[in-house]
């Protein structure tokens, strides 16, 4: 059986990173980029430039499906939303512009470090939850940064923006379903940019196959945001970002 002229059988492999993928970052608000990047390199063999590529024109459909599942249910602070909006766009179409005049990998395993504690940090958090909600005060300056490193890195947005609103004690659930909200903007911004600079990518082979399995899973993460404690989440969150950020660091370090 072929789908667009592609065999089934070929995709399924694809379908399945977009679906966990997709999955983990609709219920937590982090990941979709790193772990999509991490299988595609490592498991399925493709190169890291490609594996880039197909992310970014995936997280554009992704992301609309999740912001969409979040607004229906109910996981969106809109004031959070916008506060982190402009700054977030603002930071994503720099660092699309200025990734080849930046050495973004020297600093990847400086910043993969400090997510890597910041998840730590909110495993113990997790694990010794106290029942208090704060009103996040660092949000614009938190989603330049995000935006920035989106684009220089390759990915950061829901790692760096999710794990400090967190960190400064805002309602779970509302930080995952606003941050992946505000993602779908930032993700176009950025994919429009780079599509400016190198032309569009091809939506075919594993491109199609990773647009299937996250566009399947999008609703059900959302969902499952709502569902989940704050305690689970903050535990959940952090053990994502520790596994994540230290293969990121064993990567990069060679």
């Amino acid at each position: 059986m072929e789908l667009f002229g592609v065999s089934l059988a070929d995709l399924l492999p694809f379908i399945a990173i977009g679906f966990a993928a997709q999955l983990v970052d609709g219920a937590l608000g982090m990941a979709f980029g790193v772990i999509t990047n991490t299988l595609l390199v490592a498991i399925a063999g493709v190169s890291p430039a490609q594996a880039s590529q197909r992310v970014h024109v995936v997280e554009c459909f992704t992301t609309a499906i999740s912001g969409i599942s979040h607004l229906v249910s109910g996981n969106i602070d809109r004031s959070l939303f916008f506060r982190l909006l402009v700054p977030g766009l603002i930071g994503g179409v720099a660092g699309a512009y200025l990734l080849t005049s930046i050495d973004a990998a020297a600093a990847r395993p400086f910043v993969l470090g400090y997510l890597a504690l910041i998840g730590v940090y909110l495993l113990i958090r997790g694990l010794l939850y106290p029942p208090t909600k704060r009103v996040a005060r660092f949000v614009a300056p938190l989603g330049l940064v995000g935006g920035f490193l989106d684009a220089a890195g390759g990915g950061g947005w829901g790692p760096v923006v999710t794990s400090n609103l967190l960190l400064q004690g805002a309602e779970p659930r509302k930080v995952v379903g606003t941050v992946n909200s505000v993602e779908f903007f930032l993700t176009l911004a950025i994919s429009l940019t780079f599509i400016v600079q190198l032309g569009i990518a091809d939506l075919v082979g594993a491109t199609l196959g990773l647009l299937i399995g996250g566009v399947i899973a999008a609703p059900i993460g959302a969902v499952a945001a709502r569902r989940f404690s704050p305690k689970l989440m903050l535990i959940l969150v952090g053990a994502v970002l520790v596994a994540t950020s230290t293969y990121g660091i064993v990567v990069a370090l060679g």
